[in-house]
């Protein structure tokens, strides 16, 4: 879950803006918001010190909202395809808001922190189009409250649990996926064991007055290095996680996406909660229609699918590449695609028509006119290091 696209001739500053000044980031405009997308150290440095070490990222263009009520779980559940009402307290869970023809409107996160309250972050780019759907939709049901005045950090890599366990003992006793309310360094946070980059680690919401002074803070640590957008989008790229606007929006569906993963099964056909959410019909169906061998997929109900791709010939493959079978014929696009630091090789995401969805297919990119053979793979790239317990 990553917001994709810059809006607005003025961007706004997130409370780190003068931080990754003094740290020299370079600053470019993205959702919305002035942010870093590298600091001195570069790209590289910055993606291999999150897959060693610790990175942090400010991320708090992101948006940060409440639902409260008794109601709130029953209701946000029929704008998702997901198990909310089942959420235990204390634990988060991905989710995906719908259109009415099955289309992502936008993935997000939520997080059961009991008492009636869902804490929902959704992305940056959408978080205004998300809040006011939410609102119209749901809004009557339970209280929708945004939280403009928090900001969100991300610490991310192998060491990031014992780093931040020395400024707020205990908090390694969280597992991937669940978190609460705890004091770091003496400033009051709200956490959660997850993030965007296939490593351990945390994401933070914090007062938007206290972020500079927990940045610090955190940076001031030995493990800890500043990271930008840049890095962001090639850890999450290796690991697998879509970028909204790249690789999902609102013409493609959770089953095309690759995401059924996230469906649990009460909300699937004979579950207990089957279907009641936007564009169910489809939805299932498609979930039908992709269940069959390879040999017997449904390819009428079910035309696309997300995959991963490694490039055969050292050639970045990027994002808009067209791609097509040995025989010429036009079978897909790349959404994102780039020389994947850890692995050391291209690798990319892509839509390609069911028949040619398979791990181990080839295909070919179109690279200024030169056919780049490809293969396709099963994801994540680099194997995911969440701590589970």
């Amino acid at each position: 879950m990553a917001s994709s696209s810059a809006s607005g001739d003025d961007p706004q500053k997130t409370p780190l803006y003068d931080l990754h000044v003094e740290l020299g980031a370079r600053m470019v405009p993205f959702a919305g918001y002035s942010m870093p997308v590298q600091y001195p150290a570069g790209l590289m440095a910055e993606h291999k010190h999150t897959r060693s070490a610790a990175g942090l990222f400010d991320i708090s263009h992101m948006g940060q909202l409440r639902l409260v009520g008794p109601d709130a779980a029953a209701a946000f559940e029929t704008l998702m395809p997901v198990d909310v009402v089942g959420l235990a307290a204390g634990r988060q869970r991905y989710g995906l808001l719908l259109n009415d023809d099955g289309g992502i409107l936008d993935d997000l996160m939520f997080f059961n922190e009991g008492k009636d309250s869902l804490f929902v972050i959704v992305n940056g780019a959408c978080k205004k189009a998300d809040i006011a759907h939410i609102t119209a939709k749901i809004g009557a049901r339970c209280q929708v409250q945004p939280l403009p005045d928090h900001a969100l950090l991300a610490l991310q890599g192998p060491q990031a649990a014992a780093t931040l366990a020395r400024l707020s003992p205990g908090i390694e006793r969280f597992v991937f996926m669940t978190g609460g309310a705890v004091q770091i360094g003496g400033i009051a946070a709200f956490v959660t064991r997850s993030g965007y980059t296939g490593e351990d680690g945390f994401e933070i919401s914090v007062a938007a007055q206290d972020a500079e002074a927990l940045a610090r803070l955190l940076l001031a640590q030995a493990e800890v290095k500043p990271v930008g957008l840049g890095a962001r989008n090639s850890l999450r790229l290796e690991a697998g996680l879509c970028l909204y606007g790249n690789d999902i929006d609102e013409t493609t569906t959770p089953v095309e996406a690759s995401l059924g993963w996230a469906m649990q099964k009460v909300r699937r056909a004979g579950g207990a909660r089957e279907g009641g959410f936007p564009g169910a019909a489809k939805v299932l169906a498609q979930l039908v229609a992709a269940s069959g061998t390879a040999g017997h997929l449904d390819h009428h109900t079910l035309k696309r699918k997300r995959v991963g791709l490694v490039a055969l010939e050292r050639v970045p493959v990027r994002d808009g590449t067209l791609l097509e079978s040995f025989e010429g014929q036009p079978i897909g696009h790349v959404t994102s695609g780039l020389l994947g630091p850890t692995v050391d090789r291209p690798v990319a995401m892509a839509y390609v028509a069911l028949a040619y969805a398979e791990p181990g297919t080839r295909i070919q990119a179109m690279v200024r006119g030169k056919a780049v053979p490809m293969e396709v793979s099963t994801m994540p790239f680099v194997p995911a290091h969440y701590f589970r317990g």
